[in-house]
């Protein structure tokens, strides 16, 4: 017997905004976040710019969970650029912050100021990301990098919506569970594998294993 789809508020996009580009870090993040895009009628396009993930295995397995779940809604997938070597130019001297600090926000900063463009370029007047939903991300933080890559641009706003209400995060993880996306064990970035398999090492835990996603029972330990 087919689920009851959840009872859902109907959302508008501020400003008397018509077309939204949503900035996605990953499937098992974006998936609620889509699913209640698409139940509020509204126009949308997913941007998947995320240069901060290592290595290349990692980022192509989290990249292909997004595709095909934009490609079974209908939904328009733009698949920007990996220059990762940008992004550890941006990152020099903030190898050692720590999760939720500046290398964070300068992160965030990075792959908004990109989407941000884009969106100004093609005719969409909303940015919003996925980033916000994960419990393990500060919401201020994320809004924050928003805000300021859309106010370079007249006539573009960041949606500022808190994805985790009513329940959406946990709807995050029956989706992913549903769908069986490839849910990831850590942030993205080399310093996050790091710091993560440290943490791991000291409480007896075994490394990560790039492509061995964690236990299907469990939600995503953090986006991307």
């Amino acid at each position: 017997m087919a689920s009851t789809p959840p009872s859902r508020q109907k959302l508008t996009l501020p400003a008397g905004g018509r077309r939204l580009l949503l900035h996605s870090c990953c499937a098992p993040c974006s998936g609620e976040v889509m699913e209640a895009i698409i139940a509020s009628d509204i126009e949308f396009a997913i941007f998947f710019y995320n240069p901060n993930i290592h290595p290349r295995a990692e980022y192509d397995l989290r990249k292909a969970s997004n595709i095909a779940f934009a490609a079974k809604h209908g939904i328009p997938f733009i698949d920007a650029d990996y220059d990762v070597a940008a992004w550890y130019a941006r990152a020099r001297g903030l190898e050692h912050e720590p999760e939720r600090g500046i290398r964070c926000s300068m992160c965030f900063d990075m792959r908004f100021e990109r989407t941000a463009l884009h969106a100004h370029e093609h005719g969409f007047d909303v940015i919003s990301s996925s980033l916000g939903i994960s419990r393990l991300k500060r919401m201020d933080q994320v809004n924050a990098s928003g805000v300021r890559a859309a106010s370079h641009y007249p006539g573009l706003t960041y949606w500022t919506w808190n994805w985790r209400k009513q329940g959406g995060a946990d709807r995050m993880v029956d989706i992913s569970k549903r769908e069986g996306f490839y849910m990831q064990e850590y942030c993205g970035c080399a310093y996050s594998l790091r710091d993560t398999n440290a943490d791991r090492e000291a409480r007896g835990r075994p490394r990560i294993v790039i492509g061995h996603p964690h236990r299907p029972d469990a939600p995503p330990s953090s986006s991307s």
